[in-house]
């Protein structure tokens, strides 16, 4: 194992990473920015390097200054984490070029994949389902009106430098078409400095199902089962939970020996989550590849009882995957919900400042990751997640009972948080039937307000 492991990042996933690095023996050299000097996993590391002012371009972004870090502490790996410069084939490759161990795949996996033009066509090459759409970018209206015509509308328009929303639109038909196109392109090269876009067949109202990966450097590809991440607000995820209520065992074998394939054949190594499409008759297809330990991972963790953290370290420290497919076992059930500072009466307007009260809720089968305590400052200069609550339980009516009970429980006083919210979508029938789609949010607020109207109608 390695001597010295820094962390690129910072918030829950920083510590959490600590944590995982402790109770393997291996020293943890933490960064922070200058707005970050107060949070846990400053405190918890075993030391800490200031790289910045509170902006993330002169701070958690900028390779320089966490190699100067890495290399001025004797650190000779580097976890990066989630987001910021996870997914950086750039930051991969200065690693690799300063001798320091990069936790994830190498630069070459993460630049092909990162490209989501040339994710899709490796994957048609290794036999995965793809949407149908265009073979790559396309570069003006006329090649995108060649390929609608063989697809039919509606159709999506793509960034492929990225994701997230960004850069996306849906066309429905051709009089929407030169508008989206010039849209997507502007923010596309905004979001990503590439406007490259490309398009393919919408595949309307689908569950958004993700595959966990776990690769080594021996050629072991193993998947740990399926995430559903369909309840999205603007693309972002709210609620992940596994197993999906629309899997079963036939389709599980199906999607999983697809998600392997499909690793294998880009040379992947270390963790990381294929995620698809799954349309009302069944049929699925990819959509992108995420090569980085994603936020939802402790969902995964709960019903494999496998903790993907320690794997990766193992993985990037030259370790065999212990374990076989064979030897993967699925038990229970288990749901995230990500607790965000905003307010969701203001169209979820984030909410930074000091929490004047921090209760955590516990019992049987509750997990709470998070870097937030009493009289912490959540400040305004990145992501507004400040906890994951993660709960297990038997089968997914006793799990819902249970973050129902556990939401209650969780105690933020001092900014708005998205805990109420949460609760109102757990508890809602439509969510408890399982039968829904990456609409549902939408689909929510639009019932709530209709409700409204009527009883101040009968009122």
């Amino acid at each position: 194992m390695f001597k010295k492991i820094l962390i690129a990042n910072r918030g829950e996933i920083a510590l959490r990473i600590i944590r995982a690095c402790r109770e393997l023996g291996v020293p943890t050299v933490a960064v922070y920015s200058e707005a970050d000097i107060d949070s846990l996993h400053v405190r918890f590391a075993d030391e800490a390097v200031c790289i910045g002012p509170a902006k993330s371009a002169e701070s958690y972004l900028d390779p320089k200054r966490i190699i100067a870090a890495a290399e001025i502490t004797g650190a000779v790996a580097i976890h990066p984490g989630y987001g910021f410069l996870s997914e950086n084939a750039a930051f991969a490759q200065i690693c690799k070029e300063c001798g320091i161990t990069f936790i994830g795949p190498s630069p070459e996996v993460i630049r092909l994949l990162g490209d989501k033009v040339q994710a899709k066509q490796t994957m048609i090459k290794a036999g995965v389902p793809v949407v149908p759409g265009s073979d790559g970018g396309i570069a003006d209206i006329d090649e995108a009106l060649k390929v609608i015509a063989e697809i039919g509308y509606p159709v999506i328009l793509k960034a492929a430098a990225g994701g997230g929303g960004r850069g996306m639109r849906i066309v429905k038909q051709a009089s929407e078409l030169e508008s989206a196109f010039r849209t997507a392109q502007m923010e596309a090269q905004a979001a990503f400095s590439n406007p490259e876009i490309y398009l393919e067949r919408f595949v309307d109202r689908p569950r958004h199902v993700e595959f966990q990966i776990l690769a080594d450097n021996h050629g072991n590809v193993i998947h740990l089962g399926e995430r559903d991440c369909t309840v999205q607000r603007r693309h972002q995820k709210l609620i992940e939970e596994s197993p999906s209520p629309v899997m079963t065992p036939e389709l599980r074998q199906k999607m999983g020996a697809a998600a392997v394939a499909g690793a294998k054949f880009a040379g992947y190594q270390n963790a990381g989550t294929i995620e698809f499409l799954v349309d009302g008759s069944g049929d699925f297809y990819f959509m992108e590849m995420n090569t980085r330990v994603q936020v939802e991972h402790p969902v995964t963790e709960e019903v494999t009882d496998i903790d993907i953290i320690v794997e990766q370290l193992r993985i990037a420290g030259g370790e065999k995957l212990s374990f076989t497919q064979e030897q993967v076992i699925f038990s229970g059930y288990a749901i995230e919900c990500r607790i965000n500072a905003e307010n969701p009466d203001k169209n979820f307007a984030p909410s930074p400042g000091q929490i004047t009260s921090f209760h955590v809720p516990g019992g049987h089968g509750v997990r709470v990751d998070t870097h937030a305590y009493a009289k912490y400052v959540v400040p305004p200069h990145y992501d507004s997640m400040i906890a994951k609550l993660i709960v297990k339980d038997k089968n997914r009516q006793d799990g819902l009972r249970k973050m129902l009970r556990a939401l209650d429980e969780f105690v933020v006083e001092g900014i708005f948080t998205t805990i109420d919210f949460q609760k109102k979508i757990i508890a809602d029938p439509v969510f408890q039937s399982g039968m829904f789609d990456t609409s549902f949010v939408e689909d929510y607020f639009k019932r709530s307000k209709e409700g409204a109207q009527n009883k101040d109608k009968v009122v």
